[in-house]
């Protein structure tokens, strides 16, 4: 009898810290490009039943993994414009424009953080901001249009704050935070790639900030159980999103968004697809 038990005790610690190794791939594989890691994750745990420790604390820390990995990729870059900061108006700018796309995310979150929560995380509300998103991504990379700012640091604070608006999008599942940073910098004249890098700087203190208030809410049920497999998820999550950032970079220069627009709409038809054949959660 002990023996089986240890069986089922040994098979079950596998089956977490595999849990840990993919949660960790999706998370720090999709933070950064428009596919959504949010609504990867709660596809993965609803349809696979992914087994995590209890609360928040898993998620929370391997989005601290991906996030990390941006700060090693661009820390020359984000140290001499703190360093500069007071020296240098470009660079109080800059700190401007990252803090100004920062702010409507903070006022939403506060006021209705907790209503999206309760009411948007099913996979069918998903898989419908996943195509909805894949058909705006195709419209806005088909208008072609003019490039009013260069790099990421040309970024005005007003414009900053527009495209913070459109950010907020992403407190729906499905839409990814990525992904509308960077259409809301394209609509307002910033070029594919430095779109695509401002949405990495605005990251750091969106992700920040919400790992924050996440660890707030659930302080009562926070603990360290599992801690080997948190530890094993932000590990994965880190060095996975310092694999996919500069790719990424390299590839919407090359191809832009549209490939990750098609790959949104399949994967919501194959969700609502799964739905209908009743192999989804009960409850989506």
């Amino acid at each position: 009898m002990q023996a089986a038990e240890t069986d089922d005790l040994s098979d079950g610690v596998e089956a977490m810290w595999i849990a840990a190794v993919l949660l960790g791939l999706v998370e720090g594989l999709t933070e950064f490009i428009p596919v959504s890691s949010t609504g990867h994750l709660v596809l993965a745990a609803d349809f696979f039943n992914a087994p995590t420790p209890p609360g928040r604390v898993f998620e929370i820390v391997i989005q601290l993994g991906a996030i990390l990995a941006v700060c090693v990729i661009y820390w020359n870059r984000l140290w001499s414009k703190a360093l500069a900061f007071f020296t240098d108006k470009a660079a109080r700018y800059f700190v401007y424009a990252v803090l100004a796309a920062f702010g409507p995310a903070v006022i939403l979150g506060l006021a209705i953080g907790d209503y999206i929560d309760a009411l948007f995380f099913r996979p069918s509300v998903i898989a419908t901001a996943l195509i909805l998103g894949g058909f705006v991504i195709i419209a806005v990379e088909r208008m072609h249009l003019p490039v009013k700012f260069e790099e990421a640091e040309d970024i005005k604070p007003l414009t900053a704050l527009k495209i913070g608006a459109v950010q907020c999008l992403a407190f729906i599942p499905g839409v990814s935070r990525s992904g509308a940073s960077i259409i809301g910098a394209r609509l307002m004249g910033v070029g594919q790639k430095a779109a695509a890098e401002f949405s990495f700087f605005v990251a750091i203190p969106t992700m920040i900030g919400a790992t924050v208030y996440d660890l707030y809410k659930s302080r009562d049920t926070l603990s360290t159980d599992g801690a080997t497999m948190i530890a094993i998820g932000f590990l994965v999550s880190f060095l996975s999103a310092l694999a996919i950032i500069k790719p990424f970079l390299g590839f919407v220069a090359r191809r832009g968004l549209i490939p990750f627009a098609w790959y949104r709409i399949a994967l919501g038809l194959l969700i609502f697809a799964l739905l209908a054949m009743g192999l989804g959660p009960a409850a989506a």
